[in-house]
């Protein structure tokens, strides 16, 4: 199986520094076979960007980035729980997206497509996964995305 680290730097990404809690709770709780993974928001190595509310002059395709952006964080948290050995990640089983948006927003889907596909795009199969995608009328920051995930681990 090609690493999705591998398949990540094909795309021209790299994983980042694994983002610290920002309060009173842990990254992620492995838990049986499964892994939560607490939401994570697009913040790349402590650099604060995708601020913004979709529908009010933040476009989807900049949503999809901040999705994608989660998505990075949560995968380095995964990383991190399973010490960076991929073969025990068994599957995503599903991820939660919030999306910052005005009240007549309504394509909160199309903006955490970003996070979906880049999860199946780095772990291809193993990254299909159930979800839902919801709007918030804030998030943390002022960020315009957030998304959590539940994996499933080999232990």
């Amino acid at each position: 199986m090609t690493s999705p680290e591998k398949r990540l730097v094909e795309l021209g990404l790299t994983l980042p520094a694994v983002a610290p809690a920002a309060a009173n709770y842990v990254p992620y709780v492995l838990s049986g076979r499964h892994l939560f993974i607490a939401g994570q928001i697009p913040f790349l190595n402590g650099e604060k960007m995708h601020i913004g509310r979709l529908g009010d002059g933040f476009s989807i395709e900049q949503g999809q980035e901040a999705a994608r952006a989660c998505a990075l964080n949560i995968l380095a948290q995964v990383k991190d729980a399973i010490a960076g050995d991929w073969t025990h990640l068994v599957r995503c089983v599903k991820l939660g997206g919030f999306v910052n948006a005005t009240p007549d927003f309504d394509q909160h889907p199309a903006v955490i497509n970003g996070a979906s596909d880049l999860l199946v795009a780095a772990l291809g199969e193993k990254g299909k996964h159930a979800r839902f995608a919801v709007g918030a009328s804030n998030l943390p920051f002022g960020v315009s995305v957030e998304v959590d995930a539940v994996f499933e681990i080999r232990v």
